[in-house]
């Protein structure tokens, strides 16, 4: 009646890897091309440029952090019982 519960089935590192790959690509490109359309709508001025395409470039990497670090998780090895 009762059947044993299998472990949850884990995402190899490798497709994990190319799964993230993708999603940090189109995190990125969506990135641009949301702040690029925003461009036009800024005021004339160097100084406002300058602080919206450095605070923008580097602002990209904090949606992607919990990806990439889904990513970096190391497969679990299986416990096959041998000592």
């Amino acid at each position: 009646m009762n059947e044993p519960s299998s472990p949850p089935r884990l995402i190899p590192a490798r497709l994990r890897k190319l799964i993230g790959s993708i999603g940090v690509m189109v995190i990125l490109f969506a990135w641009i091309w949301v702040f690029t359309s925003l461009y036009d709508h800024l005021p004339q001025n160097r100084f406002v440029h300058l602080v919206y395409f450095v605070a923008l470039g580097m602002g990209w990497i904090l949606p992607a952090i919990p990806l990439i670090s889904w990513m970096g998780k190391a497969d679990k090895p299986l416990d096959t019982g041998v000592r």
